[in-house]
């Protein structure tokens, strides 16, 4: 799936369970967040942007409520590629 084709999904919210994890974390990264890792968390942050994303992979997807707040947060600061 191109990066493209996620955000589309993501912003949708027609399918928040089933949302890879792997191609999520590349496409924030892709949007300017840095991530730093704890244990299973993976933690996103950007500067201009007060909220934190932190998600955790389960069953290598992200949960649906991770991706309604990923959402929140591209929409409220109009973040896109």
């Amino acid at each position: 799936m191109n990066r493209r084709n996620l955000l589309d999904r993501i912003l949708s919210g027609q399918s928040d369970t089933n949302i890879p994890f792997q191609a999520t974390c590349n496409l924030l990264e892709t949007l300017g967040f840095k991530k730093r890792v704890r244990g299973s968390h993976h933690i996103f942050t950007k500067i201009g942007v007060v909220e934190q994303i932190n998600l955790q992979p389960h069953e290598g997807k992200v949960t649906a409520y991770q991706v309604k707040q990923i959402r929140q947060v591209l929409t409220r600061y109009n973040i896109e590629e």
